[in-house]
């Protein structure tokens, strides 16, 4: 399968990234570009977005992106910055580029954007390479 293809194979097994309304933009081999709108239910007590719901789309950047290539990868360990705050009907991208690769390991920076293209969060990732084909799991 192509990286695009593959990823669109988890996707659609990936009912929590169906379910945020995560649409996939650009797909390559290590890397991806996804969309999120961002919905009323998605909002904290404070008028703005939840955090979880931002670490969770970047974590789906993150799938979308260490698992391309068909070679199974899970998240190890992640951190996010949050730099500015999101709100209702805002649609945000997540851009995940490849930044180091090992035998077992590799880390990811995932860049989150709002519509009018400022950064809203960043987000690093490192995965892990379980040894088995996204096919098989």
């Amino acid at each position: 399968m192509t990286p695009k293809e593959t990823a669109e194979y988890m996707f659609g097994k990936d009912l929590f990234s169906q379910w945020l309304g995560i649409e996939l933009i650009d797909i390559k081999t290590n890397y991806c570009l996804i969309k999120m709108p961002v919905k009323t239910e998605m909002i904290n007590g404070l008028g703005t977005v939840h955090g979880g719901v931002t670490f969770a789309f970047a974590d789906s950047a993150l799938a979308f992106s260490s698992n391309n290539t068909g070679e199974a990868a899970v998240a190890l360990n992640c951190y996010i910055n949050f730099t500015k705050a999101v709100r209702t009907g805002d649609v945000l991208t997540a851009e995940s580029i490849l930044l180091t690769d090992t035998r077992k390991t590799a880390v990811y920076d995932i860049t989150i954007k709002n519509q009018n293209d400022e950064v809203v969060a960043g987000f690093r990732g490192t995965v892990y390479k379980i040894g088995k084909k996204i096919t098989e799991l």
